[in-house]
């Protein structure tokens, strides 16, 4: 069977970095004073029993972070950072995340066995202290899956000349796995990053510093006797179901080895069903990143992985893999500092040559070869290695200090910006949210469309869409083209008996200006007909004169082909959050304003306030920065200011009339202090319409004074489709109300 020399014969255009990808990322709870936290794990997490993302390894401090399946090592970085950003802040507020394979100082009473729903799982981690002893089960690392493309499997089949393509595919899987045993050392030398244990982790000390215990024979290994063959498939699969048999190991998965076959529940079915991925379980916690690895290190590792098939197949698997765990144990255990022996430096020389011949074949970008150039330099310069950084911060033999350093910066990291999802900040502020509380909880997620905000959402064999976080089934199609025209949002509401304000609907500018004389000397709003956000509206509370009416009208039709003139309605305005037909928050916002403090400019004030770290743009944080241009300066010359004036002290500058968060202002929310009869009235009036979600906005002269179908005291001035749902839970003022779990709570009920 043709297993080497199979990429050389390829395209140089066909898809060779084309795979998917997985990461697992272990870490153990602790105390701000570096003890392993004592506390069960997290119940914001829910059921360990089914959440895809968020797991305990061996011990009930031990987490275990899982991304899902991703086309790029990018995006499943990407998907790894959103995970550590949503247990950042889910964890309780005393606690970190430690950030080094080699745990803090520990005792075997302080290592709980994960406490699991399943009996037989439960039994199994049991086994593993008896035999293994807990302080060894707290050694914690990352796992590294990767599956090679399927065009570019199918291409080396083609040049194969092989009719099976499943015994192929495992054929590849093999050859992968026997050249990275014979290799690992590659990943020890530039990635190893547990130099020491902390005192009375092992019986006896270690003398010096060493590159990585963990993937020595000091870490996590199986007892010696636990001899098991690469030779071939079959030979691997008779060889742990002999030793499961003989009760040397427990289970399959007890086998433990740097590269483990994946894709079917059984090591007998790989036979039939052929492999459908690796696993690389050999690598240290990166502590100088914040996700434990870096994206150089995923793309490097890649690259390497192409070069064990470019390479041949070892000529005897059993040697060969012995020189290779032999190689690995030398350099794991050898200072950091220390040169590497000479076969490893021949070899490192034919690795980054195969490397280089890959890069150069398939005209690869050259971040690649910058890559490549790294590593040698790492060869030349132990410096350079993760164990050679590490060095400087070994303090008394020990770690503790660094680690804790290290695990504070990424959890006070992690509540930097805390409004939004690592690593998803260009999608909507709403979707972010929504997609924080989609992993906490548990529920598989896709992004269908990342800027169209589209996601697919799975618990079991359950699946619902959503857009922008909030609109999803539950809505028909019709109900968001009726709350986008403003026009028929006014009809079905007076139809239902509910106020709105009176006007005048115009789809020309020349109609709307011969039209003055209707509203001369009205308080009057003007707004496009068919916009959400607060765009494109002025507000007249004592009259507008021609000119300004003019230019009002013109701002409009900028952003609409149809524009309504309305009365203006005096009150305050309050923004009713409705899903399903109850009102979950109610939100007072403050139209952009900036107030004197006699002695800088409107436009200075301006700039000051919009320093405050909630404020952004385009939607991307609760508050939006204020603007200065066309309608806020006309606002301020309504008020006879300029934006260079200075204002008084406590004085108060308004720049817009109208006070959607979305143009600059400021939110409140009065949920609670909101009487019940105006709550009730929004739901209704979402209902009239038909809308399962809902942003009712209403003036309310008096709050103080209840609603009633007879005497409703307020005026709805528009119903809004997909309301944004940032604003009622990161306000300016008040305790905010989390919505994004509700709309979890009503799609998922089970």
């Amino acid at each position: 069977m043709k297993r080497d020399h199979l990429l050389q014969e390829l395209d140089a255009h066909t898809p060779l970095l084309q795979g998917q990808f997985g990461l697992e990322r272990e870490g153990l709870r602790l105390t701000p004073t570096g003890r392993v936290a004592q506390t069960p794990h997290p119940a914001v997490f829910g059921s360990r029993s089914y959440h895809p993302y968020i797991q305990t390894d061996f011990s009930e401090a031990q987490l275990e972070l899982i991304t899902p399946v991703a086309s790029s090592t990018s995006e499943a970085r990407r998907t790894l950072g959103a995970i550590t950003d949503v247990v950042g802040r889910s964890l309780d507020k005393e606690e970190l995340l430690w950030p080094l394979s080699m745990p803090p100082e520990i005792t075997d009473q302080e290592i709980q066995v994960a406490q699991l729903e399943n009996p037989i799982e439960q039994a199994y981690r049991e086994g593993l202290a008896r035999k293994y002893g807990t302080k060894l089960q707290a050694i914690s690392g990352i796992h590294y899956n990767f599956q090679l493309g399927d065009s570019l499997v199918q291409a080396l089949f083609d040049h194969s000349g092989e009719t099976d393509l499943p015994s192929f595919k495992s054929g590849l899987y093999l050859k992968l796995a026997q050249n990275f045993l014979r290799y690992y050392w590659f990943v020890t030398y530039l990635y190893g990053a547990a130099p020491i244990a902390e005192a009375g982790f092992f019986d006896q000390d270690i003398p010096q510093p060493v590159r990585s215990l963990r993937t020595s024979d000091y870490g996590y290994v199986n007892e010696e006797s636990v001899v098991v063959s690469y030779a071939s498939l079959e030979q691997y699969v008779a060889d742990i179901e002999r030793l499961v048999s003989s009760g040397q190991l427990s289970a399959e998965k007890e086998f433990y080895s740097p590269v483990r076959f994946r894709g079917q529940k059984k090591n007998r079915d790989y036979l039939q069903h052929g492999i459908t991925y690796i696993e690389l379980r050999c690598f240290d916690i990166n502590p100088f990143d914040p996700l434990g690895i870096s994206q150089d290190t995923l793309d490097t590792i890649h690259l390497f992985l192409l070069a064990l098939l470019w390479l041949e197949s070892p000529q005897d698997v059993s040697l060969d893999l012995k020189k290779g765990h032999d190689l690995n144990q030398t350099i794991a255990t050898s200072h950091p500092l220390s040169p590497l022996p000479d076969q490893a430096v021949r070899e490192a020389e034919t690795l980054l040559a195969a490397m280089e011949e890959l890069i150069h074949h398939f005209e690869l970008d050259t971040n690649y070869t910058d890559l490549v150039a790294h590593c040698r330099k790492q060869f030349h310069d132990p410096k350079l290695t993760l164990s050679g950084q590490l060095l400087e911060h070994i303090k008394q033999d020990s770690l503790l200090t660094f680690g804790l350093e290290k695990a504070q910066a990424y959890k006070d990291y992690a509540w930097q910006a805390h409004y939004a999802l690592k690593g998803y900040e260009n999608m909507e502020l709403s979707t972010q949210m929504l997609l924080f509380d989609v992993i906490q909880q548990g529920i598989n997620f896709e992004i269908l469309d990342e800027e169209d905000q589209f996601l697919r959402l799975k618990r079991g064999n359950h699946i619902e869409y959503v857009k922008n976080g909030n609109m999803t089934s539950k809505d028909n199609y019709v109900t968001p083209l009726a709350m986008a025209n403003k026009t028929v949002t006014k009809k079905i509401l007076q139809d239902a008996g509910f106020p709105v304000p009176a006007g005048f609907e115009y789809s020309s500018l020349d109609g709307a200006i011969r039209s003055y004389s209707l509203i001369a000397g009205r308080p009057i709003v003007v707004k496009p007909k068919s916009t959400n956000f607060g765009l494109g509206i002025s507000i007249f509370k004592e009259g507008a004169s021609r000119e300004d009416y003019q230019k009002a009208l013109e701002i409009a039709f900028s952003e609409d082909q149809s524009v309504l003139v309305e009365d203006y309605i005096p009150g305050t305005e309050y923004r009713f959050f409705v899903l399903d037909g109850q009102c979950e928050a109610v939100l007072l916002r403050k139209a952009a304003n900036v107030i004197g403090d006699g002695e800088h400019s409107i436009r200075q004030l301006i700039e000051l306030k919009n320093q405050n770290p909630l404020r952004g743009q385009d939607h991307r944080a609760p508050l939006e920065k204020i603007q200065l241009g066309e309608i806020e300066l006309l606002m301020l010359d309504q008020q006879g200011y300029t934006p260079d004036d200075v204002l008084p002290a406590g004085v108060q500058a308004d720049l817009r009339r109208n006070s959607n968060i979305s143009t600059g202002g400021d939110s409140i929310d009065v949920t609670e202090e909101m009487d019940a009869s105006y709550k009730e009235l929004a739901a209704q009036m979402a209902s009239a319409i038909g809308a399962w979600v809902c942003g009712v906005d209403l003036i309310i002269p008096d709050p103080q004074v209840p609603a009633s179908p007879e005497e409703p005291h307020c005026t709805c001035i528009e119903l809004n489709f997909n309301p944004s749902m940032y604003m009622h839970t990161y306000c300016a003022y008040g305790p905010g109300q989390s919505i994004t779990p509700k709309i979890l709570a009503k799609l998922f009920p089970e």
